[in-house]
Parts: structure tokens; sequence; C-alpha cells
């Protein structure tokens, strides 16, 4: 192995010993089971926590005499128009169900705000059973007040009457309306049949002017992943501004009380952990949302589990305002479909996104394809995506072992041209460029042979933050691996990640001068690899393991070819 080999050996575990102290695991307590939430007098599949705040208390309540029957998550809606919900009697509010294809949403005519959603087509993987809802302990997804001249009407005190409808395109709708003193608002949603979006319509009448509507984003979410530490570590905020780059706010970046503001205009606002997102959109054309307010929740045991983040949209002169209420997957192609950078809702890489984030796209892109093409499990889409990042590389990497094997020839002649002319540097430096150009290379040959090898590199960088947050391989399995997105159960494919990696090194320096140097790299790097990924997801050691026996073939013909020469 010669140094432009050592080389690259040590910066690839320079990039996998950083990466967990640049973007740490952060270790949390259990958090609690789902508890069942009582809707109507029917069990809910939705978990909710056994007490409640007031307000949530009053928005789970039953129906209350007067009012007309609250829909329930088992009870799906028909679609035909209801009657208006008539005023509560008592401090009680019903919950009111809008049911599409994609999810189930509960609402409170309390405050007029989505409580959770259902989404079917998700399984629990956490200590809850049952399918997958986005929903916060003791909260509401999303609250509103009104910022109305000098004074700020909380909705979440206010009592809607909730009138159902059908649209043209199939989708439901749910109108609440409420008053609050000489100030009358209209909340309406708009769910889509084929999508996690609703439609947000929000009209103010009799509110003094300058009218804001302050939206607050959901403090955090109740984690059902089989991986709650890696759930709660992805616990952020992310908004895009008009111009320039969407920025991620993780939780624990923010001391609890600290504050920050993200000036608008802004595009987007979401609030996330690991797979799911409740997030405002602000049309394209004319962006709504003013600016977004940002503040440290408190932490338990040193760990950022909540946070408080406020989106704010002024109110027309025609006394409306609007967006779009996405709560839902982090599904790439559709978040893609929906403009306005959205698919970049889930940063990567931190203060380096500007280098990670266009390669964690491509990889993206790439995997999905093959995924669509091949219709095989990911697990096989890895295994072959692998293969053909190494095919890609052969013939760079062959250029480059060549090189190396000249700069090997050449080495003698360069220590006597060195110990020949010590006393005379600048003669020196004449005769070792007269030699490299005699064998058709420069002294910039050994660096620019070693990047073929440091290429994947950044490929394995970005697969790193895919797998942290991708939906796709979300319980994925594949072989002995039951999720390709958690490690792996019986630590084999990261042992035969470390053995493909020492077998890799052992004939890298089959044939080669002796070095000491290269021998300790050839035991050291693969032991130090195994040790740093064998918590990381499986489905990242799987493509590192592929990644090490698909170069083999090549290794083997090069220390082959290093072999006739030193004969010869």
């Amino acid at each position: 192995m010669d140094k432009r080999l050592f080389l690259a050996f040590a910066l690839s575990g320079v990039v996998v010993v950083l990466t967990p102290f640049l973007f740490p695991r952060q270790s949390v307590p259990p958090v609690p089971a789902a508890q069942t939430d009582s809707v109507s007098g029917s069990a809910a599949t939705t978990p909710a926590a056994p007490t409640a705040t007031p307000a949530v208390a009053a928005a789970t309540a039953g129906p209350q005499v007067g009012a007309a029957p609250a829909a329930t998550a088992d009870a799906p809606t028909t679609g035909a128009p209801t009657a208006a919900v008539a005023p509560a009697l008592v401090a009680a509010a019903e919950t009111v169900t809008v049911n599409t294809a994609m999810a189930h949403t509960r609402f409170s005519t309390l405050g007029a705000a989505p409580l959770d959603v259902e989404l079917p087509g998700f399984k629990s993987l956490g200590a809850s059973k049952g399918v997958v809802s986005i929903v916060q302990k003791n909260e509401p997804l999303l609250a509103y007040r009104l910022l109305t001249g000098r004074d700020t009407i909380d909705l979440s005190k206010v009592h809607f009457t909730a009138t159902r409808s059908t649209v043209a395109t199939g989708g439901q709708s749910v109108a609440f309306r409420g008053v609050s003193g000489a100030v009358e608002v209209t909340l309406q949603y708009t769910m889509s049949p084929d999508n996690y979006l609703a439609a947000v319509q929000a009209t103010v009448r009799g509110a003094a002017a300058p009218t804001f509507l302050l939206v607050d984003l959901p403090t955090g979410f109740i984690s059902q992943e089989g991986d709650t530490v890696g759930d709660i570590t992805s616990l952020a905020y992310a908004v895009k501004p008009q111009r320039g780059s969407s920025k991620g706010i993780p939780f624990r970046s923010l001391d609890p009380g600290e504050k920050r503001l993200e000036a608008g205009p802004l595009y987007w606002a979401v609030a996330k952990n690991k797979y799911f997102m409740v997030g405002m959109l602000a049309p394209e054309k004319t962006p709504t949302i003013a600016e977004a307010h940002f503040e440290g929740g408190v932490r338990t045991a040193k760990t950022a589990t909540r946070g408080h983040a406020t989106a704010v949209l002024p109110i027309a002169a025609d006394g409306s305002t609007s967006f779009e209420l996405y709560a839902g997957p982090q599904e790439w192609e559709r978040m893609r479909a929906l403009g306005r950078d959205f698919e970049n809702a889930n940063p990567y890489g931190g203060f380096m996104q500007g280098m990670v984030q266009p390669f964690a796209t491509i990889v993206m892109r790439a995997l999905l394809w093959m995924k669509r093409t091949t219709q095989l499990n990911y697990g096989w889409v890895l295994v072959i995506f692998g293969v053909v990042i190494r095919l890609l590389m052969w013939p760079l990497n062959q250029k480059a072992m060549r090189a190396s094997l000249k700069l090997q020839v050449l080495q003698p002649e360069l220590q006597a041209l060195q110990a020949k002319y010590k006393s005379d540097p600048q003669k020196q430096q004449a005769e070792i460029m007269k030699l490299y150009n005699e064998h058709g290379m420069s002294p910039l040959s050994p660096l620019l042979g070693c990047l073929p090898m440091l290429l994947p590199m950044p490929v394995l960088f970005a697969l790193f933050f895919v797998f942290q947050n991708t939906i796709e391989f979300r319980g994925v399995a594949f072989m002995w691996l039951p999720d390709i997105s958690l490690k792996d159960p019986f630590y084999i494919l990261p042992l035969l990640m470390g053995a493909s990696m020492y077998v890799l090194s052992w004939i890298g320096i089959r044939n080669a001068p002796p070095n000491p140097q290269a021998k300790m790299m050839a035991y050291l790097m693969p032991a130090m690899m195994t040790f740093f990924l064998i918590n990381f997801a499986s489905g990242l050691n799987l493509y590192y393991t592929v990644q090490n026996l698909a170069a083999l073939p090549q290794q083997w013909l090069i220390a082959n070819e290093r072999a006739k020469k030193t004969k010869s």
C-alpha cells in the first residue's frame, strides 16, 4: 500500500470518526406508550395522554345536548353535506373527523384546530400498535391566535360551529365559524382526496387593523418508531425563505428559553420528526408567511423533546389569508411535486448543508429511480447501487492504481536524486521535475491519483444522512434484517464490512515494498470502521460491504500486475 492509498483510508476514517461527533445521537428516556383516546364513547386508534390540558380535554369530549353527533375515527365521512353544528351549551367541544383515502384528521370545535392525523398507510413501529398517528401529547397540532390592533385573541378558547360539505374535486371540506366579541373568524379546511394536504382559508371580520394570524406549530410528536432515540433526536423545525436555501432548526440547537427569528417572506414552515411532519405552505407567487419565531422548550434529562414555533400571517385588506397544511410522511417525490423546494424540508448536513445536500439529492433520486425501474426490495437496490458506483469508478481507480505502480518504480530514483542534490535544493527540484516529465508524471500525480479513491466518500457521507430521514427505507425488511433503517440486530453486516475491508487492505499491500505504516493501517482501519458503523443503519453497512466486495477483483488484478513489475 503506497502513501496515496494510505491517505485515502486515513481520510475515510476521519469522515467516519468525526460524523458521530459532528451529528451526535442523543440518549433519551423511555417514551410512554400511547394511551387509548375516547371520542364520543368509542375507542379511537390515535394515541393520547390519560389526562389532558383543559383545552384538549374539552376538545376530545363527547357531543353536548343540542349538538350534532361528532364523527369518530372509525366512522368514515360519507361526503354528504351536514347541518351546521349548533353552538356548545357548556364549556366543552366536539370532535369532527374528516376521512380521506390518505388520512383521517380530527378537528376540535374548540379553537378550530386539528388534533391529530391518522395515516392508514403506515404502521406504527413503536410501543403502540396499529397505524401511525401524527399527534402531540395533550396538545392540538396547531393553535391559532389573532393579533388585532393591541389585542390578542386566543382562538383556542373560542367555540366554533362546524359545517361540512363535499367539494367538486371529491375532497372533503369543513368550515369552522367562531365569534369573540365583535370579531368573527372563519377557518375552512378543504382536504385533498389524494394527498396529505388541506387548503386552509382564514377569514376575519370586525378586527382592528393591522391584523395578523399567529399559527403555533406542534411542540413535538409522540414517537411511534422502533428507533425512539433517532426519532426524538430528529425533532426539528425548518423554514424556506423566499430567497436562499432552506434552514433546519433542530430542537437540540435551541437552549430552553432561547429565541430565534426567521425573517420572511417564507414559502413554508414545518415541524418534523424522523419520518413525518406538519407544515404550512404559502402560495408560491405571494408567500403569506411574513416571519417565524422559534423558542427552545423545557428539556427532560438534557434531551430536547419540545420546542415552540409560531408562524405570522398578515390578514389582507379583504380580511383573509390562506395557506396549505401538510400533515403526512416525508416522501421525497411527493414533496418535490408540491414545488417551493419542499423536498428540502429536511435539510441535510447541518453546517455542511451546502456540500452534503446536493449529493444527498443525487443519491436519493438515483435510489428512487432504481426502485421504480427494478421494482426490487430496497435492500437489493442498495446492493446494485453499490456495485454500480464501484463499476463507474473502475476506470478512475485503475488509472490511480497504475499511477501508483509508476510512482513505486520511481521511488528509488527520486530518493537517489534527493540524496545527490541534498545541498542544492534548486538543482534537486529541477532534476526531480525532469524525472517526472520523462515518465509522463508530475509532482501532483500522487495527490491526483488519490482522488478517485476518495470520490465514493461523498456518496457514503450522503447516505449517512439519507438513512436518517428517508421514509422509503422505514420498516423495509431484507434477508435477516427486520428494518434496513435500523442497526443490524445480530451485527453480521458490520462485522462482514470490517472483514471485507481488511481483505481489501491485505490485497493492497501484497507484493508492495515493506511499509510498517501500511501494515498497521491494514489492521487499524477495518477495526475503526467496524466500531463506528456497528450501530448505524444496516442499509448503510450493506452498501459499504458491497462496495468493498466489488472492489476486490480490481485490487487483486493490480496486485498481480505489481508482482509482475517487481519481478521484471
